[in-house]
């Protein structure tokens, strides 16, 4: 399972790179959408030492200094769920900052944009 999850980051990865090396604004929009998706998906991944398993909540018993057995790490549900809230924040202004150029300078061309600041 792990494998096929580190196929599935490599290819969001590999379509999010390519998607922002495109001329499009808005193929560069949703490139950082897959990118931002390749990254909570690999923290998800990387967070537990066994990999994503299905595990006891993190609660010590009275007297117990450590947890039994397997239990599920809440530390890298916590940072992918801060990740897609500042994710959907940066997609959100992305998108507010393509509309205003889009309405100045007519155009959705990332060359064309350039060739009007000079």
């Amino acid at each position: 399972m792990i494998l096929m999850l580190a196929i599935v980051i490599g290819c969001l990865y590999a379509a999010g790179v390519y998607m922002m090396l495109r001329r499009s604004i808005v193929k560069l929009i949703i490139g950082l959408a897959l990118l931002s998706h390749g990254a909570n998906l690999m923290i998800f991944v990387a967070g537990p030492v066994g990999g994503p398993t299905r595990a006891a909540p993190p609660i010590i018993a009275p007297g117990m200094e450590v947890p039994p057995g397997l239990y599920a790490d809440p530390l890298p549900q916590a940072l992918i769920l801060t990740a897609i809230v500042i994710g959907f924040g940066v997609i959100a202004f992305a998108l507010v900052l393509v509309k205003r150029a889009y309405k100045m300078l007519d155009t959705e061309d990332l060359d064309r944009m350039r060739s009007t600041e000079g």
